[in-house]
C-alpha cells in the first residue's frame, strides 16, 4: 500500500512535522507515494522524495516545487488543460499541533471526501485542549494527577501544593512547559506557558515517577475488533524531558526498549488505552503516557498524531498502518432529497 504523508501546518510544532515527515521517509522508503506540504500561508506543495531535506523548508526553496489544490477525492495541480489529478494514495495525517491535531485538516479531509490516518475532528477537539482532555478522561475512568486551569483571568493557584509543572492547553512537544518547585518561581513559569497559550493546565508534579508510553490503534480480524499495541516505552530522561532533550537529542530514540515491568502492569496500561481510544480515535494511531504511583495507572497525556508516528515503538509499523488503513471509520451516508421543499411549495401553491 502506499501511503501520501501530509506535513507542515501553522502552528509552534512546525519544524517537528517537518521532522517526523523526514523519519517516516527512511521508515516507510518505497512505500510514500507523495510528500504533501502545508505552509505557514496555508498553501499546499508536492514535494519530491529525495527532497524531503530540512534545509528545503527553512531556505524556503519548497516554494519551487509544484503548489497543488484540493478537489473532491484528490489533490490536483495546475497544467495547462485545466486542474489534473494527482494519483491518490491513503493520506497520513503528519501535521503536529494546531491544523492537525486540533481538528482543522482532520475536517478539510472529510469535506473533500479524502481517506486518511488520523484523529477525527471529535477525538482532535478532545486531545488538543489539555483541559478537555482531563474531562474525557474522567468519563472514560481513567484516573489523573490533581490539576486546576489557569487562565489570564484566573491565573492563582487555588488548592495545589508544590511542586507543581504548568503547561499550556493547546501544545506539545513540551514547549513551554516548566516545573515550579515554590511559589517565588510561580510567575516565570505562568509567563512562559502563557507565552504560547491562553489557559495553562497546573498538575501536581511527583518527581521520580514511573512513566510509560504506549501507542496503538483499534483493527478488525474478521468480524472481531482487536487491538495493534507497541511495546511499552519507559522514556529514559530526567526530572523534565523538555523540547531539547526530546527532539534534539536523538539517541533517544536509538535506546528504545520494551519496559521491564511485570504482565499485570502492562495489563492495565493497555486497558486503561483501550477506555481512551474506544469510540473516540478509530481511524487514528495514538500514543497515550501515562504515569504510574503505587502500581496505579494515571494519564498523563493522549497524543494523537505522535511524533513520527511513534514508529520506533513497534516491531512492524507498515504492515500496522496497512492494517488500520484498511480499518477506517465509515461516514453515514446522507441522501439530500428535498422532499420537504417540494411539499412546502406544493402547500403554499394550494
Amino acid at each position: 500500500m502506499k501511503f501520501d504523508v501530509l506535513f507542515g501546518g501553522v502552528s509552534f510544532e512546525h519544524e517537528i512535522s517537518i521532522v517526523s515527515a523526514v523519519a517516516l521517509k527512511k521508515v516507510l522508503g518505497e512505500n510514500v507515494g507523495n510528500f504533501i506540504f502545508l505552509d505557514s500561508s496555508h498553501r499546499f506543495y508536492l514535494i519530491p522524495s529525495d527532497s524531503m531535506k530540512s534545509k528545503l523548508f527553512s531556505s524556503g526553496d519548497y516554494k519551487k516545487c509544484t503548489e497543488i489544490f484540493l478537489q473532491r477525492g484528490a489533490f490536483v495541480k495546475k497544467t495547462f488543460f485545466g486542474f489534473k489529478p494527482i494519483m491518490p494514495h491513503m493520506i497520513i495525517s503528519l501535521i503536529h499541533g494546531a491544523d492537525g491535531e486540533d481538528g482543522s485538516v482532520s475536517a478539510l479531509l472529510d469535506f473533500y471526501h479524502l481517506p486518511f490516518i488520523g484523529p477525527r475532528i471529535e477525538s482532535s477537539v478532545m486531545s488538543f485542549n489539555k483541559a478537555f482532555t482531563k474531562i474525557f478522561a474522567a468519563q472514560r475512568g481513567v484516573k489523573m494527577l490533581d490539576y486546576e486551569i489557569l487562565t489570564r483571568a484566573n491565573p492563582h493557584l487555588k488548592h495545589l501544593t508544590y511542586p507543581i509543572i504548568l503547561k499550556p492547553a493547546r501544545l506539545g512537544s513540551s514547549i513551554g512547559v516548566s516545573v515550579v518547585n515554590e511559589e517565588k518561581e510561580l510567575d516565570y513559569g505562568r509567563d512562559l506557558a502563557f507565552e504560547y497559550d491562553d489557559i495553562i493546565v497546573a498538575e501536581s508534579f511527583k518527581s521520580g515517577v514511573k512513566e510509560y508510553n504506549l501507542a496503538g490503534c483499534k483493527v478488525k480480524n474478521g468480524s472481531q475488533n482487536e487491538y495493534r499495541f507497541s511495546i511499552i516505552e519507559e522514556p529514559s530522561k530526567k526530572e523534565l524531558l523538555d523540547f531539547e532533550r526530546k527532539y534534539l537529542d536523538f539517541s533517544r530514540t536509538a535506546q528504545v526498549v520494551q519496559a521491564d515491568i511485570s504482565l499485570t502492569l502492562a495489563a492495565k496500561l493497555q486497558e486503561n488505552f483501550i477506555k481512551l481510544y474506544e469510540n473516540a480515535f478509530e481511524g487514528a494511531l495514538i500514543r497515550c503516557d501515562f504515569f504510574v504511583i503505587d502500581d496505579e495507572v494515571y494519564l498523563n497525556e493522549i497524543n494523537p498524531i505522535p511524533g513520527s508516528m511513534a514508529n520506533y515503538l513497534f516491531e512492524d509499523f507498515v504492515s500496522v498502518l496497512t492494517e488500520l488503513a484498511c480499518n477506517l471509520p465509515k461516514k453515514h451516508s446522507i441522501k439530500v432529497s428535498y422532499k420537504y421543499i417540494e411539499q412546502i411549495h406544493y402547500a403554499k401553491g394550494k
